[in-house]
């Protein structure tokens, strides 16, 4: 598929910012945020993830101040604080925090795949659900907690539940790549054959879910689909913290052949890019990402969509610079958007996917109406 500009001026601001060479055109260099004000805004977007964590757990149903959160932490740390009741101790330690670390984790790694997604697909309203794998999990995940004969049966934790997703996913995204191994690779179609094996696997959900679910585990196994931090454990955050930082390498290393991608396949042969490889890694990497956080947390839509387009404009296309900025933007939202579902009907705690779809639509429909779609 050869580059059509107006297409690209569409789609993708990368494709009109980078030179036929690789590098950045001149305007991008004078324009948006230059080489150290990119710097600062990556330090202060340090700064301000490491601030959500502390405040995030600090937030729910049960006070919890600065000093007692410091107290835990120089307590599980060794520094010779003081340690709180354990009953506190343990709100802190083994629900609160884990849980705003995982929402952090899943941020990043769903912003990421969000923008990876985007170029690979030059679809600005591509997501990391487009490949379907959300909803091989969702499904993987529902078999293995209502199937008798499945890892897990109803109410045998959340072992065989995240195994079952896990599965799932892989099983998806190798149904996807027997699809486009005989129609091949471009951009339209992964998007379109991510489409058709979403729909597949949502719909096997809602079989097993009305044909062998009681009441209960419809239920539960519900509000888990709608995505959610509550399951989030230490051992989940372990797994979390060693794949996103390993995918977020994997897509910064690409970040030229991103690029090059903008311009449409042809052009990016033409540059010396292996298109079919490298859109190969990326798509697994996205899947191994998205799997990940799904078989976590369940399935929390509208961040790998909206949170690209929002750092875009702050620092430009380039995605050497865009990658760790969406990460860093993606966890920062996400763990705001679980300290509001946290809080905004307490007691009752709402799915976090349930803000941010509510959050997402009406973004959407700003992107939609800035591509001039509506």
């Amino acid at each position: 598929m050869s580059a059509d500009p107006g297409t690209v001026d569409l789609l993708l601001p990368a494709a009109r910012d980078v030179r036929v060479d690789g590098a950045p055109s001149p305007r991008v260099r004078a324009g948006r945020a230059g080489g150290p004000a990119r710097t600062g805004l990556f330090l202060a977007g340090v700064l301000v993830l490491a601030v959500s964590v502390a405040a995030g757990t600090r937030i729910g149903a049960a006070d919890v101040g600065w000093t007692d959160l410091g107290r835990v932490l120089g307590a599980r740390l060794g520094l010779g604080t003081e340690p709180l009741p354990p009953l506190l101790d343990s709100l802190v330690w083994d629900l609160r925090l884990p849980r705003v670390l995982m929402a952090a984790l899943v941020g990043a790694s769903l912003a990421v795949c969000g923008t990876v997604l985007q170029a690979v697909t030059r679809n600005a309203l591509a997501d990391p659900y487009l490949l379907g794998v959300s909803s091989g999990a969702s499904a993987g995940a529902v078999i293995a907690a209502v199937l008798p004969l499945a890892l897990a049966g109803p109410g045998a934790g959340a072992l065989g539940v995240t195994g079952g997703a896990l599965v799932g996913a892989l099983l998806s995204f190798g149904l996807l790549l027997a699809l486009l191994r005989r129609t091949g690779l471009d951009s339209v179609r992964i998007a379109l054959t991510g489409v058709v094996v979403g729909q597949l696997f949502t719909a096997l959900t809602s079989l097993v879910l009305m044909a062998s679910a009681d009441a209960d585990t419809t239920r539960a196994l519900t509000h888990w689909l709608l995505g959610s931090m509550a399951p989030a454990r230490w051992d989940a955050v372990a797994v979390c913290a060693l794949v996103t930082p390993l995918g977020l390498a994997a897509a910064w290393l690409c970040a030229n052949s991103l690029d090059g991608l903008a311009f449409g396949a042809d052009t990016a042969a033409s540059l010396g890019i292996g298109v079919r490889r490298t859109r190969m890694l990326l798509l697994v990497v996205t899947a191994v990402l998205t799997s990940v956080a799904v078989a976590t947390v369940g399935a929390i839509g509208f961040v790998g969509l909206i949170v690209p387009h929002g750092v875009r404009l702050l620092v430009g296309p380039l995605h050497r610079v865009l990658l760790p900025h969406a990460a860093l933007a993606g966890a920062v939202f996400l763990v705001w958007t679980d300290a509001l579902a946290r809080v905004a009907f307490a007691p009752r705690e709402i799915p976090v996917g349930v803000i941010t779809a509510l959050l997402g639509v009406p973004l959407f429909l700003v992107v939609l109406r800035r591509k001039g779609e509506l």
